[in-house]
């Protein structure tokens, strides 16, 4: 290869001899820049080549950016880009079962339009045990404080629930949330993200409710959706039979558990809840 200036390949075929057999890993160029970049990185790892770079040059090591760049990617220390923000992980308790009214409810939230295509938002809240329908918030923007009151007087009505299920939604995992369920005690399950499953019972309420009313009718006014809100809620829930409970209505299944089993922890007995179209006239509000 020296005198005749021919490749190592080249000279390889011509004496016959595998090039494996003549090659040699070359060992890394710059190992003590090397381990130090390892190890800064090792303590700061959302430190990119340039930061580390100026970590070096204050040790004394100078090397020109390419080169530098070229041992940070060998080294295999690129910063691995964070999908998605941080997210609420809730209780970390197992979720209870619903074996009986307050057991667990669930939230979510659903999405239309009135007038000129004006978006606006509903809040629902069921008792995942009798089904029971127990808010509908509809308003143009619900925050998470909002939320926070609609839940306190919901606690007011039917009691303090044994667990709270939802998705990871900006309203459910906002300050406001998460200060009220510190002061309340009650233990809030976050779903995984894109795992409505987990949520079933809610997903499936959804369903009826677009089905059956907001895919059927035409809202005038924010007013106007309340109202037939309001409507069908209460025919929801003390009229509309269902499969799941024997083809009874949430409130005669609320009753039967009640009776068998007496009031869940912290609810009120049937007797001493407010008028039920009252309770629909104020939360449809």
């Amino acid at each position: 290869m020296r005198d005749h200036d021919i490749s190592q390949r080249r000279a390889c075929q011509l004496v016959g001899v595998d090039p494996k057999t003549v090659r040699r890993t070359r060992p890394p160029d710059c190992p003590e820049i090397r381990e130090e970049m390892k190890e800064i990185a090792g303590k700061r790892r959302r430190f990119g080549y340039r930061r580390i770079g100026i970590l070096l040059e204050r040790k004394g090591m100078l090397m020109n950016h390419k080169k530098l760049y070229r041992l940070y990617r060998e080294e295999g220390l690129s910063v691995k880009r964070r999908r998605g923000r941080k997210r609420a992980r809730g209780s970390r308790t197992p979720m209870p079962k619903a074996a009986h009214p307050n057991a667990r409810w669930s939230l979510d939230f659903l999405a239309d339009s009135f007038g000129a295509s004006r978006k606006f938002r509903i809040l629902a809240v069921i008792d995942d045990c009798c089904r029971e329908n127990l808010c509908l918030t509809a308003d143009t923007s619900i925050s998470g404080a909002r939320v926070a009151r609609e839940l306190d007087a919901l606690v007011r009505i039917y009691g303090k629930p044994a667990c709270i299920v939802s998705d990871n939604g900006t309203e459910f995992t906002s300050r406001a949330i998460l200060k009220w369920a510190d002061k309340t005690g009650v233990p809030w399950h976050y779903i995984d993200p894109g795992k409505p499953q987990q949520n079933a019972f809610i997903e499936s309420f959804n369903g009826s409710l677009r089905d059956e009313l907001l895919n059927e009718e035409i809202f005038d006014t924010l007013d106007d959706a309340r109202r037939k809100l309001a409507l069908w809620r209460y025919d929801y829930n003390a009229v509309r039979p269902h499969s799941s409970l024997g083809n009874q209505t949430p409130l005669e299944a609320r009753r039967t558990l009640e009776q068998f089993e007496g009031s869940a922890p912290g609810a009120l007995a049937q007797k001493d809840r407010p008028d039920y179209q009252s309770q629909t006239r104020r939360l449809s509000l």
